[in-house]
């Protein structure tokens, strides 16, 4: 067995370099003393050298410089570099340094201490950045020897390299964060320059100050937004699905309610109803999307048969059985590896999150079989309950990019083949958001119905064992699952409770195998 499949690789994850590479050229290693071919930028045939110095940690080739950069006019035609072209450091002091060569580079040549990887096809720039990323890696920089200062890559270190194979999600998760590095770097820059610049004018401090206030009022506005995605809490409430947010909403809400006789016991039902919902939400889009799939398990078709045939409805332990058993269910391993099923799957697949999952349905059951006297809820058993449950929710962070979106319009193009749908994106802990349109060519035709928007915003139908409309109770846009109580069938909302009897079309609860 490689070492590639012994850490869950397959090998078709992985490609031998010279199926990616036809051709390694070590950098040109010209006559520093010759002036014979020393030119300007605008001399016929000029070439621009570039150097390890050149290329940034960033994968990035510092644009030409007419007053520092090196031109020659004497390097040879067979090292001329070509866009698509990779520069790899053949010295190596820290992690490699690798980049792309564009057209906007050209004419150039790499000179001494860089190689130069030359594609046998064109790479697409996904793969390209994978390939990018593990050559500047820390497993790429191993292979160099050397003393501390200076290591250096043998070629045919290089060429022993396997490649990563092309992967859509990983690159376009690795293309996100890059652009958020950007966008970042590119606020930190701004608000450098405009500190720098306060006394730049021939103005007064008090009117440096107002300057400075005004013309940096966003900024500081981003600081302060960037500063609230590090507290959890935060990120519950405003990025995690609507149902699972606004639970977590109430526990905030209870919590600030300190000094009150029933405080303590308030904070600790929101706490276990925030917990049952997390597990409830998350169930039924293992449900829904194993439906889709063609998968099933003991504990998918448990809940279906307490639905169809049963007295009582599904409760805390359904839900975390399914959670449970969706790892082992046959079908799985056929799936990409980027479906959202396989981080499901992984919610509660340790013994901490058992433990943690099983503390909180005793104290729920406990709680909903009046098995405890509520205002003596201790502090310690609250404190339990709550740290179970952030737990969780730091498991369930994927949650948050798997865009829950309530389809209210399709509108078919049959010249573009296409619909332009229109939807509410029901993230975070407030129901009434804004309507956004997308464009979607997909297989399936969309109906306006829940869906589920996986990180390639490929869209998977929820209903209907996930439904959203405004409660006949409390006329709140909120989300149902099929439910039973003494035979008879329900429609109960994960997001506040209510429940009444059910008004849908059962015929869809048939074709699911719920009635």
């Amino acid at each position: 067995m490689s070492s590639t499949e012994q850490h869950g690789e397959s090998s078709s994850d992985r490609l031998p370099f010279n199926s990616v590479f036809s051709t390694v050229l070590n950098g040109w290693a010209f006559d520093r003393q010759a002036t014979d071919g020393v030119c300007g930028p605008a001399d016929s045939g000029a070439v621009r050298l570039i150097w390890l110095k050149n290329i940034g940690r960033d994968g990035a080739i510092a644009e030409p410089d007419t007053e520092v950069d090196d031109w020659r006019s004497d390097a040879p035609e067979r090292l001329h570099l070509r866009a698509g072209d990779i520069l790899l450091s053949s010295v190596i002091s820290g992690r490699p340094k690798a980049a792309l060569v564009q057209e906007a580079d050209l004419p150039a040549v790499a000179v001494r201490s860089l190689f130069v990887l030359r594609p046998a096809k064109p790479l697409s720039a996904e793969h390209a950045r994978l390939i990018l990323a593990f050559l500047r890696s820390d497993t790429v920089g191993a292979l160099a020897a050397g003393s501390s200062f200076q290591q250096h890559l043998r070629l045919s270190q290089l060429k022993a390299l396997e490649l990563p194979n092309e992967d859509q999600a990983l690159s376009a998760a690795l293309a996100d964060l890059a652009a958020a590095g950007q966008r970042l770097g590119g606020m930190a820059a701004e608000a450098g320059a405009l500190a720098e610049s306060v006394f730049d004018r021939s103005t007064s401090l008090g009117d440096a100050r107002r300057l400075i206030i005004a013309t940096g009022q966003l900024t500081r506005l981003r600081s302060i937004a960037a500063a609230q995605l590090d507290d959890p809490d935060f990120i519950v409430r405003t990025r995690y699905p609507y149902p699972i947010a606004l639970r977590w909403r109430n526990v905030e809400a209870q919590k600030s309610a300190e000094g009150r006789d029933d405080a303590q016991a308030n904070e600790y039902a929101a706490v276990l109803k925030a917990a049952e919902t997390l597990l409830g939400y998350s169930a039924l889009l293992t449900i829904a999307l194993a439906h889709e799939a063609g998968i099933s398990c003991k504990a998918i078709r448990g809940f279906k048969r307490k639905i169809a045939t049963g007295l009582g409805g599904p409760g805390f332990g359904d839900w975390q059985r399914i959670l449970q058993q969706i790892a082992a269910a046959e079908g799985m391993s056929g799936l990409s590896p980027e479906h959202p099923l396989h981080e499901l799957a992984v919610l509660l697949a340790d013994d901490d999150a058992e433990v943690a999952c099983q503390s909180l349905g005793t104290k729920r059951n406990s709680k909903a079989h009046g098995r405890e006297d509520l205002p003596a809820v201790t502090a310690s058993k609250l404190n339990e309950a709550h740290d179970s449950l952030r737990f969780l929710l730091n498991r369930a962070r994927f949650l948050a990019d798997l865009q829950l979106l309530d389809v209210t319009n399709v509108v078919w193009d049959r010249h573009e083949q296409s619909d332009t749908v229109t939807f509410r994106r029901l993230m975070g802990d407030h129901p009434v958001v804004p309507t956004e349109n997308l464009c979607h060519a997909g297989p399936g035709r969309i109906a306006t119905n829940l869906y589920l928007a996986d990180r390639d915003q490929g869209l998977h139908p929820l209903s209907p064992f996930l439904t959203c409309e405004n409660c006949e109770g409390c006329a709140t846009l909120s989300l149902f699952h099929a439910d039973k109580e003494q035979g008879e069938l329900l429609q109960t909302s994960l997001d506040h409770g209510h429940f009444y009897p059910y008004r849908a079309d059962e015929r869809a609860l048939r074709a699911v195998g719920l009635r």
